[in-house]
């Protein structure tokens, strides 16, 4: 009745078969940020300050990067808060930061791995 292991992710399953190749989400990046990048790399920074997102009672888990578009997209919401649908714009870019973000962090996770996976070679060789 189809594959046994198909409801694992493969990503825990790498995490507790190889975990000297897969990095845990849970743990600091090993390599520096800048390998590979010739003119370096332009670094992320949060733009809503800590006083901003716990006056708005923003949950710890949208403190991120995109939380200055949640301020505005919260603010737009509670000045037109009858007709919210006038904030769709608002609503984009807050969910368009959020895949920006998700595929940085999807990018870096797959750096790191392919990194760990060149250096076990060079071990091994």
């Amino acid at each position: 009745m189809g594959n046994g292991m198909g409801n694992i992710p493969q990503s825990g399953f790498n995490l507790y078969f190889h975990p000297e190749i897969t990095p845990s989400p849970l743990e600091e990046p090993t390599f520096d940020p800048n390998v590979g990048f010739t003119n370096g790399r332009k670094e992320r920074v949060m733009i809503a300050t800590e006083e901003e997102m716990r006056s708005a009672k923003i949950p710890l888990e949208d403190r991120d990067y995109c939380a200055h578009h949640l301020l505005k997209y919260q603010a737009c919401r509670k000045d037109n808060w009858p007709w919210a649908v006038n904030c769709e714009h608002e609503k984009h870019v807050y969910l368009n930061c959020r895949y920006d973000d998700f595929l940085i962090r999807m990018k870096e996770y797959e750096r790191e791995r392919r990194l760990r996976v060149k250096t076990q070679k060079e071990i091994s060789a």
